[in-house]
């Protein structure tokens, strides 16, 4: 049995930079992966869907070129070249966070599926088919989610599509049908859309978007609308089966049962952590009824000396929280910090277009919070920057404390919304008040300084 100092289970947003931190501190570190480097975020999330997501922006403002002065003859949709471009960014990402691990002294980067076999131990299944057995003094557990498929009658008899093998698709389908209303159905809804196709997003809940406030939903809503996506609520998935034309979705909406037919059905029913074929049993590794192991606020697990990061652990998975998970493990492990997950800013960022770019509390948690509030609100078609770029669609809305004036949340759905919520995140950090992003000198004419007129919007 090989003897390291430290295993990470999954090469990720966590698990890379955490492991090659690991290797240059000395420490003699395996890093095991069962399929490339990266993670899902550099080969089947973040990285492809926003290359994809790109081309097709450009297809929707070359269909708009008119408005701009311009005459474009008629174009295509070479969704092989789409699919071509994404891959050349995927594999430059993986190759490059691969050589970013083979150049980092101390580490053995090991392709295989690891299992459990009894207190960290680990039997490791190598591509060859080989096995190898190791143990370590610690164990990261980075090893991330995949789509959810819930249980449809019919839907293991038809070629369903999930987010990563949508990707996969070299033709435009003629109809997508997405079971879900979340950001994966709404990004590819959009994106597919925009290549060409017809599309109907089916959402179980019987209101749209519900983790956001209404005003916000409800102008998503209407923007996906207008770009002509069919958006339902209050759709109770009973049956899928093969058509002629492709599938058949049907659907109990009230007291009425409905048939939708399509070329393309997509499940965006949400994730599911990869730890059932961890054997985590043997190890006292504890996980709650989803399968997410359960940790601390320092992301220590019920067994001692195994660590879990990332999307495993449940709670908001986004890259960016996998990624600050390692540097709270590490500065506690190695630099006597006292990090805790606990009441850490959540920012997020929905890549429809206009993008929705999300911070703190929404006006809905502040309210059931008991908190006392101000709003302040400020529309896109308000912002001379989002006039002369044509850019109007969306808002801008921030959460004040109306008792210490410093900001509580933000949401900013508009060009570049993440990148302005961001601006406001940092304000956040900083503890600063609303007059003082108010009275503030911003340069002229950017996005940036629509903050003086939404915070001059406060009463």
């Amino acid at each position: 049995m090989k003897s390291y100092d430290a295993i990470v289970i999954g090469s990720g947003q966590g698990g890379t930079p955490l492991a090659r931190k690991l290797g240059n501190k000395g420490l003699k570190t395996a890093i095991i992966e069962r399929r490339w480097a990266g993670g899902t975020c550099i080969n089947d999330g973040c990285t492809p869907t926003k290359t994809m997501v790109a081309s097709a922006r450009i297809a929707y403002m070359a269909g708009r070129a008119k408005e701009f002065g311009l005459r474009l003859n008629e174009f295509s949709i070479d969704m092989a070249a789409v699919y071509n471009r994404k891959q050349r960014v995927v594999e430059s990402f993986r190759n490059s966070s691969e050589k970013g691990l083979l150049d980092t002294k101390n580490i053995d980067l090991i392709y295989g599926e690891a299992t459990f076999t009894g207190n960290r131990e680990l039997q490791i299944t190598l591509r060859n088919g080989n096995e190898e057995s190791m143990t370590a003094e610690k164990i990261f557990i980075n090893v991330g989610s995949r789509p959810s498929i819930p249980k449809i009658e019919g839907l293991d008899h038809v070629n369903f599509l999930t987010s990563t093998s949508i990707m996969e698709l070299q033709e435009v389908p003629e109809h997508l049908i997405a079971i879900g209303g979340g950001y994966i159905s709404l990004e590819f809804g959009q994106m597919f859309r925009r290549f060409g196709s017809k599309v109907t997003i089916l959402e179980h809940a019987d209101r749209f978007l519900a983790r956001e406030d209404e005003d916000i939903a409800d102008e998503i809503r209407k923007i996906l609308e207008d770009e002509g996506i069919e958006i339902l609520t209050g759709c109770d998935t009973r049956k899928v089966s093969r058509s002629d034309n492709g599938v058949s979705v049907i659907v109990k909406m009230t007291d009425e049962e409905k048939n939708f037919t399509g070329s393309h059905i997509l499940i965006g029913a949400g994730r599911t952590p990869n730890t059932d074929g961890l054997n985590l049993d043997k190890t006292g590794v504890d996980v709650n009824e989803r399968g997410h192991i359960i940790v601390n606020n320092k992301l220590e697990t019920t067994s001692q000396n195994i660590y879990a990061l990332g999307d495993v652990k449940g709670g908001p998975e986004f890259t960016h929280i996998s990624y600050h998970d390692h540097l709270v493990i590490y500065k506690n492990l190695f630099e006597n910090g006292n990090e805790s997950i606990d009441g850490r800013l959540v920012p997020y960022c929905m890549f429809t277009d206009p993008q929705l770019g999300r911070v703190g509390l929404s006006e809905q948690d502040a309210r059931k919070k008991g908190i006392n509030i101000k709003v302040a609100k400020l529309p896109m078609n308000h912002i001379a920057r989002a006039i002369e770029t044509s850019e109007t669609r969306g808002l801008m809305k921030a959460i004040i404390d109306a008792d210490t004036k410093k900001i509580l949340g933000a949401a900013v759905l508009g060009e570049q919304g993440g990148e302005m919520m961001s601006m406001l995140e940092i304000a956040m950090m900083g503890g600063l008040t609303f007059e003082t992003l108010k009275t503030a000198i911003f340069a002229h004419p950017l996005y940036a300084e629509s903050l003086n007129n939404l915070f001059f919007s406060v009463e």
